[in-house]
């Protein structure tokens, strides 16, 4: 405890509230945002913070650009010179007060991945702030989709994606997540599309195309969302929906008609759902992630409509944000396992809810599996560092923290935490936790103090003096990680045995019930065939599985490194499509990287790239153009 007590008096040293003029009123104030040194903002929230946004906006199809007023509400110390604003490649026509007049303002040199500060002079009576401006074609969250790269290939669409540090390319504005604000809009869209944002949402179109927007909860920057497109929406429930274009509306209600079994079974555990409403939008296939938890509105990839629910688990983990991210956010990128770690615990204990025990320990299982493939892959490509769940992303995209060990490895600490106290403790800190510090940042440090005082310290439990180190400030993973238990894998990782010895599909459907295995048990069955297989072998395979004409894209994907690797070559022209029709990084990578280890298949990926990546977002884009060297 020694060494850790230390650490925390090192981090909380580094932390600064903001100074207010002592005119402000303490409502204004309440929350004390914290700050703990954001190396990716140019944000000076100590001397002005942003409160609030009024957004005027009209998206314009014809130039790919969004033009704008962005009216900033500000909070200022009692020394207050300049508001310093995150920007990246827009152009700035005009700043004023709230009295029109003219400001002083001065766009500083563009950084690798932050972009430029927009700094405007103020004093300490400022209180509003009046910025127009337009984005540029390139503007690195807005994904502009021709008619022809839709799901129904009517209309044009546009969609945002402001996670982790892209807020700034469409919105001059702090863009920490340590810095929250609340927000209404107003945005034109043409009359034949509808516009929905992370706010309160119409539910059909209207004639004017102009749409009216309200977020009364503050949230920071990277929870900005903007959808707009030939979309219409189906109710699930009194206070839950889906959103989508009309061809896959149907199957997109009928996948999440489960969808407020969840939000019941959330709140059962650690409190009263917040954010007033919980509706999904599924996006044409180019969206990047699989899901992203704008409040009140989740952008979600059309990948998990697998038509039996089996992929739902990712609208579980969105709907977990709700409370760990959204409701208690990092305090910066560095900390981003207090928003994913805790999302996926969150997440599977949804499921357990809903769906039991042993469906929560098969998605355990895929994660431990997972998480010890990513620290060998990040070991041997020289990134050992970043397999400790505190980083140091300084002078980095902080989009390289958005690794497994994130999201598995914190689970699997939180999980720890759970079977070290017991879980009618451990469920007590947790709802007293997301209660306590509702709309507030944390930091790693933060938490651990949170942990030591509220759970081991409240309830006299001892833990090792190097507990909080090991498993939070040292790559790899501890010997104590918590295992899974699930009998239904010891049934699939028989089956690969058999399966390897003699190949009949009929042996494994007498033995051991294949015809019945839900997606987990297939995804598991799959990562553990051998590296190394025959064409023979890949062809029987195929036929008795189907794996390549598969529409579950789980499968297909995992399938796909095989085919790659070992150069099946009936499978190379789903394989393309489904490299030029998918855009969610999560697929994208693995497949790439299995190109890359030959230099035949490097020649092979980079012509297929040429095909993809005008459907590919930045955040996938970005990405494989570093693997490719291009």
């Amino acid at each position: 405890m020694k060494k850790i007590t230390s650490i925390l008096l090192l981090a909380c040293s580094c932390q600064f509230l903001i100074s207010c003029a002592p005119n402000q009123e303490s409502e204004d104030t309440k929350n004390n945002y914290m700050k703990a040194s954001d190396t990716h903002s140019f944000a000076k929230p100590e001397e002005a913070v942003v409160s609030h946004l009024s957004w005027d906006a009209n998206v314009n199809f014809e130039l790919n650009k969004i033009l704008a007023t962005a009216t900033l509400t500000i909070k200022t110390s009692s020394e207050a010179k300049q508001l310093v604003l995150d920007t990246k490649d827009l152009k700035i026509n005009s700043v004023m007060n709230g009295n029109n007049e003219v400001l002083n303002f001065v766009v500083g040199k563009a950084q690798p991945h932050l972009g430029a500060p927009l700094t405007i002079d103020i004093t300490p009576k400022t209180k509003n702030i009046v910025i127009t401006y337009e984005t540029s074609e390139e503007a690195e969250a807005l994904q502009w989709l021709e008619p022809s790269q839709t799901t129904d290939k009517s209309y044009p669409f546009l969609f945002t994606q402001s996670q982790a540090i892209l807020a700034r390319s469409w919105i001059p504005i702090q863009d920490s997540p340590g810095i929250r604000f609340t927000y209404d809009a107003q945005v034109k869209v043409p009359s034949e599309l509808l516009a929905l944002m992370s706010a309160s949402n119409p539910t059909e179109k209207n004639e004017s195309g102009i749409y009216n927007f309200e977020m009364k909860q503050a949230i920071p920057a990277y929870l900005m969302a903007l959808a707009v497109g030939d979309i219409q929406f189906s109710s699930l429930g009194e206070r839950s929906g889906v959103y989508a274009e009309p061809s896959v509306l149907e199957k997109s209600a009928a996948e999440f008609e489960d969808l407020e079994k969840m939000i019941s079974a959330a709140e059962e555990l650690y409190g009263p759902y917040r954010w007033d409403r919980y509706d999904i939008i599924v996006l044409p296939s180019s969206f990047p992630f699989g899901g992203m938890e704008n409040p009140r509105l989740t952008f979600a990839t059309p990948t998990i409509l697998a038509g039996d629910k089996s992929l739902t688990s990712l609208v579980a983990h969105e709907l977990a944000h709700s409370w760990s991210g959204n409701l208690v956010t990092n305090a910066n990128w560095n900390d981003f396992w207090l928003n994913e770690g805790f999302t996926v615990y969150f997440e599977y204990r949804i499921m357990e809810a809903v769906y039991g025990r042993g469906y929560s320990e098969m998605l355990a299982l895929l994660s431990l599996q997972d998480l010890k493939t990513e620290i060998a892959d990040m070991k041997a490509a020289g990134n050992f560092k970043d397999t400790s769940l505190k980083l140091d992303l300084t002078g980095r995209n902080p989009d390289d923290g958005m690794t497994s060990i994130a999201y598995d490895k914190g689970y699997f600490f939180l999980r720890l935490m759970e079977e070290t106290v017991g879980r009618e403790k451990w469920d007590a800190f947790l709802k007293n936790y997301f209660t306590s510090n509702s709309f507030k940042t944390m930091t790693t440090e933060q938490f651990i103090e949170n942990l030591q005082t509220n759970l081991f310290d409240a309830y006299q439990l001892e833990i090792a003096p190097t507990f909080y180190e090991a498993w939070i400030y040292t790559p790899g993973l501890p010997d104590n990680c918590p295992v899974p238990v699930s009998d239904k894998f010891e049934n699939v990782d028989q089956a690969a045995v058999t399966w390897a010895a003699n190949q009949s599909k009929e042996e494994l459907q007498a033995a051991y019930g294949s015809d019945d295995w839900t997606t987990h048990e297939w995804l598991r069955f799959v990562k553990g065939l051998p590296d190394s297989l025959s064409t023979e072998q890949m062809t029987n395979l195929d036929q008795a599985f189907g794996f390549t004409t598969t529409g579950n894209s789980e499968i297909f994907d995992l399938w796909g490194v095989h085919v790659i690797a070992n150069q099946y070559e009936p499978a190379y022209e789903q394989l393309e499509s489904f490299l030029v029709n998918t855009g969610r990084r999560k697929f994208l990578m693995p497949l790439y990287k299995a190109f890359v280890k030959t230099p035949e298949g490097t020649e092979m990926a980079k012509e297929i790239y040429t095909k993809a990546r005008p459907n590919y977002h930045f955040v996938a884009s970005s990405s494989i153009d570093e693997l490719l060297g291009l």
